[in-house]
Protein backbone atom coordinates (compact mmCIF):
# COMPACT_ATOMS: atom_id res chain seq x y z
CA UNK A 1 0.00 0.00 0.00
CA UNK A 2 0.77 3.74 0.14
CA UNK A 3 2.51 3.51 3.40
CA UNK A 4 4.80 0.75 2.11
CA UNK A 5 6.02 3.39 -0.36
CA UNK A 6 6.40 6.03 1.67
CA UNK A 7 8.45 4.14 3.79
CA UNK A 8 10.61 2.45 1.16
CA UNK A 9 11.12 6.41 -0.01
CA UNK A 10 14.87 7.50 0.07
CA UNK A 11 16.23 9.15 3.18
CA UNK A 12 15.88 12.67 3.73
CA UNK A 13 13.15 13.41 1.79
CA UNK A 14 9.88 15.64 3.99
CA UNK A 15 6.31 15.54 2.75
CA UNK A 16 4.28 18.70 3.27
CA UNK A 17 0.81 20.18 1.39
CA UNK A 18 1.48 18.28 -1.82
CA UNK A 19 5.22 18.74 -1.82
CA UNK A 20 8.24 16.58 -1.04
CA UNK A 21 11.69 18.29 0.00
CA UNK A 22 15.26 16.78 0.02
CA UNK A 23 17.61 18.72 2.95
CA UNK A 24 20.94 17.62 1.30
CA UNK A 25 23.92 17.33 4.34
CA UNK A 26 26.64 18.13 1.90
CA UNK A 27 28.20 21.49 1.37
CA UNK A 28 28.26 22.84 -2.45
CA UNK A 29 27.96 25.56 -4.60
CA UNK A 30 24.61 27.27 -5.90
CA UNK A 31 25.20 25.13 -9.32
CA UNK A 32 26.35 22.16 -7.59
CA UNK A 33 23.31 22.35 -5.01
CA UNK A 34 21.07 22.57 -8.36
CA UNK A 35 22.52 19.76 -9.86
CA UNK A 36 22.36 17.42 -7.03
CA UNK A 37 18.81 18.64 -6.75
CA UNK A 38 18.14 17.96 -10.77
CA UNK A 39 19.92 14.17 -10.05
CA UNK A 40 16.63 13.72 -7.62
CA UNK A 41 14.36 14.48 -10.19
CA UNK A 42 13.90 17.92 -8.01
CA UNK A 43 14.78 21.61 -8.39
CA UNK A 44 16.05 23.98 -5.50
CA UNK A 45 13.00 25.17 -3.30
CA UNK A 46 11.05 27.97 -4.91
CA UNK A 47 9.24 29.50 -1.44
CA UNK A 48 5.79 30.53 -2.31
CA UNK A 49 3.80 31.67 0.84
CA UNK A 50 4.97 32.65 4.10
CA UNK A 51 4.07 29.48 5.50
CA UNK A 52 6.28 27.09 3.37
CA UNK A 53 8.99 29.67 4.25
CA UNK A 54 8.36 28.87 7.79
CA UNK A 55 8.47 25.07 6.65
CA UNK A 56 11.39 25.20 4.79
CA UNK A 57 13.89 27.74 7.32
CA UNK A 58 13.02 25.03 9.73
CA UNK A 59 14.94 22.59 7.98
CA UNK A 60 18.03 24.62 7.88
CA UNK A 61 18.58 23.86 11.77
CA UNK A 62 20.27 27.24 11.85
CA UNK A 63 22.53 27.13 8.58
CA UNK A 64 22.68 28.91 5.74
CA UNK A 65 20.60 26.64 2.76
CA UNK A 66 20.75 27.38 -0.73
CA UNK A 67 17.12 27.89 -2.37
CA UNK A 68 16.23 28.49 -5.92
CA UNK A 69 16.23 31.93 -6.38
CA UNK A 70 19.14 33.87 -8.08
CA UNK A 71 19.62 37.46 -10.02
CA UNK A 72 22.26 35.97 -11.48
CA UNK A 73 20.79 36.70 -15.52
CA UNK A 74 20.45 40.87 -14.23
CA UNK A 75 21.41 42.72 -11.24
CA UNK A 76 18.88 43.39 -8.55
CA UNK A 77 16.38 41.29 -10.94
CA UNK A 78 15.85 38.44 -8.58
CA UNK A 79 13.71 34.99 -10.66
CA UNK A 80 13.33 31.63 -9.43
CA UNK A 81 15.10 28.52 -10.83
CA UNK A 82 11.44 27.82 -12.60
CA UNK A 83 12.37 31.24 -14.26
CA UNK A 84 9.53 33.27 -12.58
CA UNK A 85 9.97 36.88 -10.75
CA UNK A 86 10.09 36.85 -6.94
CA UNK A 87 7.17 38.98 -5.59
CA UNK A 88 6.99 38.13 -1.91
CA UNK A 89 10.75 37.89 -0.59
CA UNK A 90 11.49 36.98 3.24
CA UNK A 91 15.34 38.93 3.27
CA UNK A 92 16.84 39.42 6.68
CA UNK A 93 17.60 43.05 7.53
CA UNK A 94 19.32 44.91 5.37
CA UNK A 95 19.52 42.12 2.92
CA UNK A 96 19.93 41.70 -0.33
CA UNK A 97 23.05 43.81 -0.18
CA UNK A 98 25.88 42.30 -2.72
CA UNK A 99 28.52 43.14 0.36
CA UNK A 100 30.83 40.53 -1.03
CA UNK A 101 30.48 41.84 -4.59
CA UNK A 102 28.95 39.28 -7.08
CA UNK A 103 26.68 37.59 -4.67
CA UNK A 104 23.95 36.71 -7.36
CA UNK A 105 22.35 33.76 -4.78
CA UNK A 106 19.94 33.27 -1.97
CA UNK A 107 20.49 31.28 1.26
CA UNK A 108 17.85 31.05 3.40
CA UNK A 109 18.42 30.13 7.66
CA UNK A 110 20.40 33.66 7.55
CA UNK A 111 20.26 34.85 11.19
CA UNK A 112 17.80 34.25 13.60
CA UNK A 113 14.79 35.61 12.28
CA UNK A 114 12.02 32.50 11.52
CA UNK A 115 10.79 34.26 8.82
CA UNK A 116 12.99 36.84 7.38
CA UNK A 117 15.90 34.92 6.53
CA UNK A 118 17.31 35.48 3.31
CA UNK A 119 20.64 36.36 2.73
CA UNK A 120 22.38 37.17 -1.31
CA UNK A 121 25.93 35.26 -1.39
CA UNK A 122 28.45 34.54 -4.14
CA UNK A 123 27.04 31.56 -5.92
CA UNK A 124 30.55 29.58 -5.37
CA UNK A 125 30.21 29.40 -1.47
CA UNK A 126 29.22 26.16 0.04
CA UNK A 127 26.18 25.84 1.87
CA UNK A 128 23.42 22.83 2.10
CA UNK A 129 20.64 22.97 -0.54
CA UNK A 130 17.08 22.32 -0.18
CA UNK A 131 15.36 20.54 -3.01
CA UNK A 132 11.73 20.50 -3.95
CA UNK A 133 9.57 18.57 -6.22
CA UNK A 134 5.70 17.70 -6.44
CA UNK A 135 4.14 14.91 -4.61
CA UNK A 136 0.31 13.35 -5.12
CA UNK A 137 -0.25 12.09 -1.76
CA UNK A 138 -3.45 10.22 -3.41
CA UNK A 139 -1.37 8.22 -5.91
CA UNK A 140 2.18 8.08 -4.85
CA UNK A 141 3.20 10.14 -7.77
CA UNK A 142 6.44 11.59 -7.45
CA UNK A 143 7.78 9.58 -3.96
CA UNK A 144 11.28 9.15 -4.77
CA UNK A 145 12.22 5.55 -4.56
CA UNK A 146 15.26 4.07 -2.57
CA UNK A 147 18.25 3.27 -5.10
Amino acid sequence: GLLCVLLLGDKGWKYSNSRIYYISTEKMTWDSGRKACKEKEADLVIINSREEQVLVAGFTKNQNAWIGLTDGDSEGVWKWVDDSALTTGFWQSGEPNSYAGDEDCVVTGYGSDPVNNWADYPCIYRFISICERPFDLGTGIGWPIAT
